[in-house]
C-alpha cells in the first residue's frame, strides 16, 4: 500500500461534498475516479496533496513517497521554451554529468590518493546516473514532446507564446517526466487530440508507479485503469475492473439493491398484515403468535432505499420535417489563411439519417470546415452544398452563438418567440434548469451549463441536420450517455467533431478522417476505423474507402455473437420466470401457514414451513445466478 484514505470528510459551509470516504492505493495500481460534475472528484485529489485541509479522517502515505498533481494549472517558466522547460526536470542529472566531465579533466593529471578520491566520486556519480536512467533522458524528453503533439518548431517556442491548450500539454509533459511515485491526473485528455491521447494511454500503461485519474473519457479509462472509485452522494464505492466493468456492475448492483429493498418492503408489509390479523382473532394463542412475529420483525435489519441516480439530462430531438436523401455534398474543398494552406482535396457526401464523426489532429481545420458548411467562411476552392429541405442546427463548443448578457430564459424565448412560457420552462427543466435557475445570466454559468443551454436551443430548433462541435466537452459521463441515447434515436442526420472515442463508438456509423491532403471515409465506428487504419498502407490515406462489405464484421463471428446474446437473453428470461414462480409459491405457503387448518396442525405446519424454507434457499440461489449473469 502506497496511500490510504480513512473516513475522509470535507464540507464547504453546509454543503457536504465527501463523507467518510475510504479506499487505498497499491504500488503500480491504476485507478479511475468517476462521478458527476460537482461530486467532489477534484476535491478528493486536493485533499490527497494537502492543497485542501480535511474536516475529519486521515490520508496515510509514507514520507518518502512523491506525489505529482496535474490540475491543468501547473506553474511554468514563461520565458523558457517548451524544450528547455521540460529539460529542466533533468537539471540534477545534467549537474552530475557536468561534474563527471570536470572529474575526467582533473583525473587526467592527478596521481596517488587524490586520484583515488576522484575515482571514488566518479564511480558514485556513475552509479547515481545509472539509477536515474540518465543515459536515455534526452530520448525520453523527445518522446514526450512528440507524443503530446508538439512539432519541432513548437517545442522551440517560449511558453508565453503558446495557446492555453499548448501550455496545458507542456505542463502535463513536465509532470510525466518528473515521474512521481503517485501520479494524480485531473482530466488529462482535455486539449489532446486522439493521436496524443493514444500516446498518453501507452505511456501510462507502461508507467511502473501508481496513477490516479479523474476523467470523463470512458475509452481512456477502459484502456488504463484496473480499479474504479465512484464518488456518488458524498460516498465512495470501489469496483475492481475498468470503466465498462464498473458501468455494468453498477447497473446490476443498483437493480439488485432495488429488488432486495422492494422484496423486503413487501415482506414487512405482509408480516404487519399477518400480525394485525392474528391480533384481531383476539385469542391467547393468536396474540402470542402475533407478539412473536412482531419481535422477529423488529429485529429485522431494515434495508435503506437505494440512492437515487443523479439527475440526468433527458431530451428527444425531433426534426420538424424530413430532409431529402442528399444532405451534404463536399467537393474538392480547399482552405488556407494568409496564404498558409490548411487542407485541400476535401470531398465526401452525407446521406439522410447518417451519424458521422469527423476526426483529425488539433489544428487541421475541423471547426473551419464546419464554418464553411454553415456559410460563415468562404473556401479558397471547391464547394460545400446542403440538399433539399435541410434545416441545420449548430452546436458550437465555444458557445459563441449564446448571448452572455442574457438570462437563460430570455436566450431561449428570444430565439423562439412563438413558444409559450410553459414550453420553454419544461424544456429547460429537462436540461436541469429549474425554478429561479432559468433567470441566471449566461455569463455566470459553467462550461457544462452553457453547453446544456446550447443543446436546449438545438432541441427546440427542430433541425434535421445537426452540426455538433465537441458536444461532449464539459459533460459528465451520465450526461454523455443521455446525449448518446438521443442521437441514436434521432431521425435526422448528424455530423460531429469529437475526440471522445467511446462517444464515437456509441453513435457513429461513419468516420471521416480529415488531414491536410484530404479525407478518408470509414463506414463504421471508431473501433472499426482503428482496425482498418492499422491494416491499411498509410500512403493510401487520401483514398476514400466505400466497399461496404469490408466494413462489416465477419459473418460467422457476427452470428456467434448474436447466438451468445440470444442465449444470455433467454437465460435471463428463464431466471426471471422462475424467480417470479418461486416468489408466488412462497407467498402461497405463507398464506397456508396463516390458515387455521395448517397452523393448528403441527405436523402439517412443519411440512409447509420446511417446503417454504427450501423454496427460499432456491430463491437466493436464483438471485445469485441472476446477479452473476448481469455482471
Amino acid at each position: 500500500m502506497i496511500l490510504a484514505l480513512g473516513n475522509v470528510s470535507k464540507a464547504f459551509g453546509t454543503d457536504i461534498v465527501l463523507d467518510n470516504v475510504s479506499f487505498h492505493i497499491e504500488e503500480k495500481e491504476k485507478i479511475g475516479i468517476v462521478g458527476v460534475n460537482g461530486a467532489g472528484k477534484s476535491t478528493l485529489l486536493k485533499l490527497i496533496t494537502g492543497e485542501l485541509s480535511l474536516d475529519s479522517g486521515q490520508v496515510i502515505m509514507p514520507k518518502n513517497v512523491s506525489v505529482g498533481y496535474f490540475s491543468q494549472s501547473l506553474e511554468l517558466d514563461s520565458e523558457k521554451t517548451v524544450y528547455d522547460e521540460l529539460m529542466s526536470v533533468f537539471e540534477p542529472i545534467m549537474a552530475m554529468e557536468k561534474e563527471q566531465r570536470e572529474l575526467e579533466k582533473l583525473m587526467s593529471h592527478t596521481e596517488g590518493d587524490k586520484l583515488k578520491a576522484l575515482m571514488s566520486r566518479y564511480s558514485e556519480l556513475s552509479h547515481a546516473l545509472e539509477e536515474n536512467d540518465a543515459y536515455s533522458y534526452k530520448s525520453r524528453l523527445r518522446g514526450v514532446i512528440k507524443g503530446l503533439g508538439f512539432s519541432e518548431e513548437e517545442s522551440g517556442q517560449k511558453i508565453n507564446e503558446l495557446s492555453g491548450g499548448q501550455k496545458t500539454r507542456a505542463a502535463l509533459g513536465k509532470l510525466l517526466l518528473l515521474s512521481p511515485d503517485i501520479l494524480l491526473l485531473d482530466e488529462p485528455t482535455n486539449h489532446l487530440d486522439i493521436e496524443s491521447v493514444s500516446w498518453l494511454e501507452d505511456f501510462l500503461k507502461g508507467y511502473n508507479k501508481a496513477v490516479v485519474i479523474v476523467s470523463h473519457d470512458r475509452y481512456f479509462l477502459d484502456r488504463i485503469v484496473n480499479k474504479i472509485v465512484e464518488i456518488e452522494n458524498t460516498r465512495a464505492r470501489e469496483y475492481f475492473g475498468n470503466y465498462t466493468y464498473y458501468a455494468q456492475k453498477k447497473q446490476a448492483d443498483r437493480e439488485n439493491e432495488y429488488r432486495r429493498y422492494i422484496n423486503q418492503q413487501r415482506e414487512i408489509k405482509r408480516q404487519e398484515e399477518v400480525i394485525k390479523k392474528l391480533k384481531e382473532f383476539n385469542r391467547e394463542k393468536s396474540i402470542k403468535r402475533a407478539e412473536s412475529r412482531e419481535k422477529l420483525l423488529n429485529k429485522t435489519e431494515r434495508l435503506s432505499a437505494p440512492d437515487s441516480l443523479p439527475e440526468n439530462i433527458r431530451f428527444k430531438i425531433t426534426p420538424s420535417k424530413p430532409s431529402g436523401n442528399d444532405v451534404l455534398s463536399i467537393k474538392g474543398l480547399e482552405m488556407s489563411f494568409d496564404g498558409v494552406p490548411l487542407f485541400k482535396n476535401v470531398s465526401f457526401e452525407i446521406k439522410k439519417g447518417e451519424k458521422v464523426a469527423l476526426i483529425g489532429p488539433n489544428g487541421i481545420g475541423k471547426t473551419t470546415l464546419f464554418r464553411i458548411i454553415l456559410g460563415r467562411l468562404e473556401p479558397v476552392g471547391g464547394s460545400a452544398a446542403t440538399g433539399a429541405n435541410v434545416i441545420t442546427g449548430y452546436y458550437d463548443q465555444e458557445q459563441t452563438d449564446l448571448n452572455l448578457n442574457k438570462p437563460i430564459f430570455d436566450e431561449i424565448s428570444d430565439a423562439y418567440p412563438k413558444l409559450t412560457n410553459t414550453v420553454i420552462r419544461n424544456t429547460l427543466a429537462a436540461f436541469v434548469f429549474r425554478g429561479d435557475d432559468v433567470f441566471k445570466t449566461i455569463d455566470t454559468l459553467s462550461g457544462g451549463e452553457k453547453g446544456r443551454v446550447a443543446l436546449a436551443k438545438i432541441m427546440l430548433s427542430n433541425a434535421n441536420f445537426l452540426l455538433l462541435d465537441e458536444p461532449t466537452n464539459h459533460l459528465d459521463i451520465n450526461s454523455k450517455e443521455i446525449l448518446e441515447d438521443a442521437l441514436r434515436d434521432y431521425e435526422g442526420t448528424v455530423l460531429y467533431i469529437s475526440h471522445d472515442r467511446y462517444f464515437i463508438n456509441a453513435t457513429a456509423d461513419k468516420v471521416i478522417e480529415l488531414n491536410k491532403d484530404g479525407t478518408v471515409t470509414y463506414l463504421g465506428n471508431y473501433d472499426y476505423y482503428m482496425e482498418k487504419k492499422a491494416s491499411t498502407d498509410e500512403k493510401s490515406s487520401a483514398r476514400e474507402y466505400k466497399e461496404e462489405t469490408e466494413n462489416k464484421l465477419d459473418w460467422k463471428k457476427q452470428k456467434e455473437i448474436q447466438a451468445q446474446q440470444r442465449k444470455r437473453e433467454n437465460r435471463i428470461k428463464r431466471l426471471e420466470a422462475e424467480i417470479k414462480d418461486t416468489e408466488e409459491k412462497i407467498d402461497e405457503l405463507d398464506k397456508l401457514l396463516e390458515s387455521e387448518e395448517v397452523y393448528t396442525n403441527s405436523v402439517r405446519s412443519r411440512e409447509v414451513y420446511e417446503e417454504k424454507e427450501a423454496l427460499e434457499e432456491r430463491l437466493m440461489a436464483l438471485y445469485e445466478e441472476q446477479e452473476e449473469i448481469m455482471q
